[in-house]
């Protein structure tokens, strides 16, 4: 392809489809293509899809509609769909939108532009693999275009072997496999080489990382080999020259242990931020999850986490409105939720996924009404603890990475602290990625506002135009 050519990329759903998104993109610029945020000068058009919540499919399909025009003024226009939804729904996308081109699942990301060039070819096709090889499962392993040079995803392992009731990925993401340890650690060190100071280690279910690796072992007949453990994997990354923060996205609550907690504290670049999904705070309604913990067991870990880990920052995910839930159920993820006392939280009112056990539950449907109070309750008693954290930092030097200039006000810069806080502070520019210190003097339950005192760090990076994921 000319460099006259455009690609325009959309982004639905998690970290690992923000991961998948920079590969794609990597893959059509190395193709020849440059990003545009214009749709009617695109040539390919990509969504990539997450199925995780029912507004997913009307986001998908409300954009193919209005693709749909532009593809009868412009038929050399290609459109394709690719990610989790795609992975699920198969050929049910190009039979609801005929004018899309090319689908493609979680598996054979790396095909994108192959794909691409065989429907040139051909026509409109799908293609969707059941399962990952070893050899494509990583999203690291193919060129990517990252929306910042100083921060980066590395995927240390794609699939989950858990059976949650709600959950859709285990069926669009397959089952666990784990990257080799020393090639998760080659990797950081070359984007440290790069430039990068900030990596977010990816995994459905990061602290069951080398399970299966231990397995394959023992299965080739080396039943002695030590299985490598996700706290030796944020040592080893984190000792990285030239990483300053390592952050890690989702651990789950029943395979979370001590070690990790250990190689938190122990590993400086470790950020004092740990995810920690409950999703419900009642006994019964967690065993119909099949989340394989109580809450006894889960607030016994965190308190051991706050123990084990100095000024420690926990978020998490709760579900509202998982079928069969009482009134009696949700006043003990109330509970629950004010013990923990949150920084923040990603609540969700449950939507049945076609393809698990909850959708299967219609006759235990809650009351839609009775789930939006519920929702609006549990909101209160999550900002009011997120409020209480937040303006426990006032008076404190917080060390922050740029980001950029608040929407707002291009006046004002924007930076996140270790624990992942957004604040805000007035400032002439500064590259995005420098490190600067700044005094805290405001704070609501979602940022807070401060006054810069220092650089402490410039990046050493060329700043570049973000991928688009709108």
């Amino acid at each position: 392809m000319g460099a006259d050519k455009h690609y325009l990329l959309r982004t639905f759903g998690c970290q690992m489809n923000e991961h998948d998104s920079e590969r794609i993109a990597g893959l059509l610029e190395a193709d020849g293509y440059r990003p545009t945020e214009r749709p009617e000068e695109a040539d390919v058009v990509v969504l990539n899809t997450c199925c995780i919540r029912e507004n997913a499919d009307n986001k998908l399909y409300g954009a193919l509609g209005h693709l749909k025009g532009l593809k009868e003024a412009n038929p050399d226009l290609q459109i394709v769909v690719g990610g989790c939804l795609a992975q699920k729904d198969r050929d049910l996308i190009r039979q609801r939108a005929g004018h899309v081109d090319v689908v493609f699942g979680t598996h054979n990301v790396h095909r994108a532009t192959e794909l691409m060039a065989e429907a040139r070819e051909r026509g409109p096709l799908t293609e969707i693999w059941d399962e990952a090889d070893d050899d494509a499962a990583f999203a690291s392993v193919l060129p990517a275009r990252r929306e910042t040079d100083y921060a980066a995803w590395v995927t240390i392992q794609v699939g989950c072997d858990n059976s949650c009731a709600f959950c859709i990925v285990p069926a669009v993401r397959g089952a666990e496999i784990s990257r080799p340890f020393d090639e998760v650690v080659a990797e950081v060190e070359r984007l440290a080489a790069e430039g990068v100071t900030e990596v977010t280690l990816l995994g459905q279910n990061v602290n069951s990382y080398g399970r299966d690796l231990s397995l394959a072992d023992r299965r080739a007949g080396n039943p002695t080999r030590v299985r490598p453990r996700f706290a030796e994997l944020l040592r080893a990354v984190g000792a990285v020259e030239g990483i300053r923060r390592v952050r890690f996205t989702s651990p789950h609550p029943k395979d979370m242990t001590a070690e990790v907690f250990e190689a938190m504290a122990a590993t400086p670049t470790v950020v004092p931020h740990l995810h920690f999904p409950l999703q419900s705070g009642s006994d019964p309604v967690l065993a119909a999850m099949h989340r394989g913990y109580t809450a006894e067991r889960y607030l016994a870990r965190l308190a051991e986490a706050r123990a084990t880990v100095d000024d420690l920052a926990v978020t998490t995910d709760i579900i509202v409105g998982f079928p069969g839930e009482t009134e009696a159920d949700f006043a003990a993820t109330l509970a629950v939720a004010a013990e923990a006392a949150y920084d923040g939280a990603y609540t969700f009112v449950f939507s049945p996924r076609p393809g698990t056990e909850a959708a299967t539950m219609t006759d235990r449907f809650c009351d839609p009404a009775e789930v939006q109070d519920r929702y609006a309750r549990l909101r209160t008693v999550i900002e009011r603890s997120a409020l209480a954290r937040y303006r426990a930092r006032i008076g404190r030097t917080e060390e922050v990475v740029v980001e950029g200039p608040s929407k707002k006000d291009p006046a004002v810069l924007t930076g996140r602290t270790a624990q992942n806080k957004l604040v805000h502070f007035p400032s002439a520019p500064l590259k995005a990625g420098t490190f600067a210190t700044v005094v805290v003097h405001d704070a609501a339950h979602q940022y807070m506002t401060g006054e810069l005192v220092q650089v402490t760090a410039r990046p050493r990076h060329r700043t570049r135009l973000a991928v688009t994921a709108l």
